[in-house]
């Protein structure tokens, strides 16, 4: 507790040295998670009640609640990296181009896992065509919705973004139970419903009334949708859930090394990704301009990460990808509360108090 009072009335740049080392440390710990439970996720059977069992089901019970806390940590984390990035209040660097380095770093560690697991007999055969175009679907979807986001901007207003955008949890789960045939149960359903209940109250308690007025004082930039803006929220949100829900499809269907399946998903995201950063970049900042420390920090993170998230759609299901974003908002109002000093309000623990419910209801 003493440490926590000292840390509060630290400098902010003193705050932000020691939340990148946290970070580097979570991150290191991440990938350490993630190299255990390629080995560690699947229980072999050992028989019924055997002790052997009983031990193995409690080693992947706790595998699978750290590796949900070090990825709700970094994804919460990642506003408040890109915050501390900025100079003069813009952002430094290319945002193309850390998604590239992002889908590289992924490919590389998929590669280096699939050295070390001994799967690289795998590659001594050309994988068919057939085996490798699925893989090229999700680096499209995904790919489609960074560009979405951009041109989601010009018809509305970025509240209005950031309260509509939650409609994806919706479209996630009717996804999921129609092109996988997860059947829910009636408290499931509504255990999502307080999820994306969850997110629009975050939402909103992050927007300051304030601004609307002062807006219309000045004759500024106001909360703000158009009929193209809502289509394209739509579009979105539904594009977003099927790249999700294709994503686990194509993993769980091939019985293949879930390094081997990383390889191919990136080769696809580095390929799709570089193609879009370099045509679209021209005028823009070099590759690697304004890369700092912290740059650097946030795309380990965010690649290690991504690996953590194929584990869960391998082994696990895409509606804990959920939880793990909505659990993230408020680690995210925590870190910027803690680090950049924002204001946390009484109706934060609305919130708080929504996913707790919504994640008992749906894992009881």
């Amino acid at each position: 507790m003493i440490e926590i009072y000292s840390y509060l009335f630290l400098k902010k740049s003193q705050k932000a040295r020691v939340f990148c080392t946290i970070a580097c440390i979570q991150i290191c710990e991440t990938l350490s998670v993630y190299f255990a439970s390629l080995r560690m996720i699947v229980i072999q059977n050992v028989g019924p009640s055997s002790p052997a069992r009983i031990r193995r089901q409690w080693v992947k019970r706790i595998l699978w609640g750290v590796l949900f806390g070090l990825m709700v940590l970094i994804y919460g984390s990642h506003a408040p990296l890109i915050s501390l990035t900025k100079v003069d209040g813009q952002v430094p660097f290319n945002s193309s181009s850390c998604v590239v380095m992002i889908e590289l770093s992924k490919l590389l560690i998929s590669l280096v896992t699939l050295v070390l697991t001994g799967g690289t007999s795998t590659l001594h055969v050309p994988p068919t065509l057939v085996r490798v175009a699925p893989y090229a679907v999700p680096a499209i979807l995904y790919a489609l919705n960074n560009n979405l986001v951009v041109l989601m901007q010009a018809y509305m207003d970025p509240s209005s973004y950031q309260v509509l955008s939650n409609l994806k949890i919706a479209s996630t789960a009717l996804l999921y139970s129609l092109c996988l045939g997860k059947r829910l149960r009636p408290s499931q359903w509504l255990a999502l419903g307080l999820l994306m209940g969850a997110g629009v109250c975050h939402s909103y308690s992050s927007l300051d009334p304030g601004d609307t007025e002062r807006a219309e004082a000045e004759e500024g930039p106001r909360l703000h949708i158009t009929a193209w803006g809502l289509f394209l929220v739509l579009v979105y949100c539904c594009v977003s859930g099927l790249a999700a829900v294709y994503t686990e499809m194509v993993l769980k269907s091939q019985k293949l090394p879930l390094s081997l399946q990383n390889l191919y998903l990136y080769v696809f995201g580095v390929a799709i990704n570089g193609l879009s950063s370099f045509s679209f970049a021209a005028g823009e900042k070099n590759f690697l301009e304004g890369y700092s420390g912290v740059v650097w920090v946030i795309i380990a993170g965010q690649a290690a990460n991504g690996l953590l998230m194929s584990v869960v759609l391998k082994h696990g299901s895409g509606i804990t990808r959920l939880f793990v974003i909505s659990c993230s908002m408020l680690v995210n109002a925590l870190l910027s509360w803690a680090v950049l000093g924002l204001q946390l309000t009484p109706f934060f623990l609305l919130p708080v108090s929504m996913i707790g419910l919504a994640a008992y209801l749906y894992y009881r």
